[in-house]
């Protein structure tokens, strides 16, 4: 069972458009990894695998004058994008095989960058707790939050 906890941050100004960059190109990385494998499937091609994904669309991208910018958040950002779009083909393949309990999952879809359910997964090694109460994240810095309960236990190092 996995629970969630959600928490109220309070970045200031600079946090906030560092986030706001964060969020695009965890969308653009996920968008450009779905057109890739649409793209392959329509051309007859084999699945295409995550490794060669995270080498076209995250890698080389940062290498080109138009994708630069990806390299300004953190690549624990970028990759757990990717790991959510593989979970999600994974959830709908396990659902039409009649391996995964509950409704049907769908395709996944391209997000919008017009959605306001914008949101990152970060792992152990893009944020930690910090003694004075605050979270430090990868590549945004010490963010201010309020505990509305204290945290079950410590994130694993």
């Amino acid at each position: 069972m996995q629970l969630r906890y959600n928490y109220r941050v309070y970045p200031d100004g600079g946090q906030c458009r560092a986030l706001a960059r964060a969020f695009g190109c965890a969308r653009v990385v996920w968008n450009d990894c779905l057109r890739a494998r649409k793209e392959a499937h329509e051309a007859g091609l084999s699945y295409v695998t995550s490794g060669e994904l995270s080498r076209r669309c995250i890698t080389q991208a940062k290498r080109t004058e138009e994708r630069a910018w990806l390299a300004e958040v953190s690549a624990v950002v970028l990759q757990q994008s990717l790991r959510d779009l593989d979970t999600a083909y994974k959830n709908f393949f396990d659902s039409m095989r009649g391996k995964r309990k509950g409704p049907k999952a769908a395709l996944p879809r391209f997000k919008s960058k017009k959605d306001g359910r914008q949101s990152v997964r970060l792992n152990t090694n893009a944020f930690s707790l910090q003694p004075d109460g605050s979270v430090y994240v990868a590549k945004v810095g010490d963010i201010k939050v309020r505990w509305s309960r204290p945290v079950p236990a410590a994130p694993p190092v």
